[in-house]
């Protein structure tokens, strides 16, 4: 079977959308320093708990003035909070030990009672061989090497049996990852920024989320009809393997609603800076300048902004076909936009957990529980100001 006949049916219906995420990359300025940075961090994520937020995401990204190491932050984040699943988007394969990456993710798993969604990526990018040590393989192909080993560490797979003295056991020991969390295989997904990646993640029996930035698109094809193909091989994939149905689809997305004329020309000056200045965009004084800025490979894309009205931003999200193909929207928060400090009540603790943001057909709506107010009069879509 074909990529191009995996991805030939694009699903034309809006889904509902019953989860709602943020991704954010936690990062840190030379002015307030990186512990500052840190516990700004872990306050972003008990605010989004307080908003009723299903999950929150951050990036790894190393030697700058990021999140370098997620799984530390993910520890202490979780706590400070009770409900809300911590997820990383994404963690590249090609440096990561395995087998260090799954007792490190086991054991934060079972802190913080089983809430980690862990976003894996296997891209070709070697930037940071003279560190860590080159291999004798392409980049791509040490990274799948890698990712094979660590989904069978995290499955609990025996990785040895002791044969012979000096092992540090008793000769046929079978030696598994240990503390091990027995549902974190369910929950780990891959970073896809192609419809092959897709079509991996799909044999491999893990989840899904779509990022910011794609490759391989057909000339004249949009950023959401490339996603949309994506999904659908994903699925199609998934039910022809393991005949069952696919699990929810996780799509990344700069949604910034302008319910002021203040915001609306803020988060306009923000797409003109992301479009012009790519990945140098919004960085923290005193991080690392990028060698390229707009520069992308043949082929590769980077999603646009949904901004404007609220109107103008539910119009657009209905009209995208890769959002509409999603199950859950992951809201890429821009990196100097911060939660509302005037929003008391998301300070707050409150009964009953709060209210609970969804988006369906495109809207995005908050359900309420019983003895409950909703939190801030801030569309669920726009955390940050």
């Amino acid at each position: 079977m074909t990529l191009a006949a995996l991805a030939s049916s694009v699903p034309a219906p809006f889904r509902p959308k019953p989860g709602l995420g943020f991704n954010t990359r936690v990062a840190f300025s030379d002015d307030a320093g990186p512990a500052q940075g840190l516990r700004e961090g872990i306050e972003l994520f008990k605010a989004a708990e307080r908003l009723g937020y299903q999950s929150g995401w951050a990036y790894q990204r190393h030697f700058d003035h990021y999140l370098s190491s997620p799984l530390p932050f993910f520890a202490a984040a979780g706590q400070h909070t009770r409900r809300i699943r911590l997820g990383s988007a994404v963690i590249p394969m090609r440096y990561q030990d395995p087998i260090l990456l799954a007792e490190a993710a086991s054991t934060t798993d079972l802190l913080i009672g089983g809430r980690l969604e862990l976003a894996i990526a296997t891209g070709a990018t070697a930037a940071f061989d003279a560190i860590f040590g080159h291999v004798d393989t392409n980049a791509r192909t040490e990274a799948k090497r890698r990712q094979a080993r660590f989904l069978d560490a995290i499955s609990g797979a025996v990785l040895h049996v002791v044969d012979g003295p000096g092992q540090g056991a008793p000769e046929g020991t079978p030696l598994r990852v240990t503390p091990h969390s027995p549902t974190l295989r369910t929950r780990i997904r891959q970073g896809s920024a192609s419809i092959a990646s897709a079509v991996q993640a799909a044999e491999l029996g893990i989840g899904l989320i779509c990022g910011t930035v794609q490759h391989n698109h057909v000339e004249g094809e949009s950023f959401g009809a490339y996603q949309a193909r994506s999904i659908a091989a994903f699925r199609d994939t998934w039910r022809a393997t393991w005949d069952t149905q696919p699990p929810p689809v996780a799509v990344a997305a700069s949604i910034l609603v302008g319910t002021t004329q203040e915001l609306r020309a803020k988060y306009a000056a923000y797409d003109l800076e992301r479009r012009t200045l790519g990945i140098a965009a919004s960085r923290p004084k005193g991080a690392i300048t990028p060698t390229a800025q707009t520069n992308q490979p043949s082929g590769a894309r980077i999603s646009p902004v949904f901004h404007g009205t609220p109107d103008q931003v539910t119009q657009a999200i209905l009209d995208d076909p890769g959002l509409a193909s999603a199950d859950e929207i992951v809201l890429f928060l821009p990196p100097r936009l911060r939660p509302r400090r005037e929003c008391a009540a998301a300070r707050q603790p409150r009964a009953n957990g709060g209210a609970e943001p969804r988006l369906v057909a495109g809207r995005v709506t908050r359900r309420a529980r019983p003895g409950t107010r909703s939190p801030c009069r801030q569309p669920a879509s726009s955390p940050a100001r």
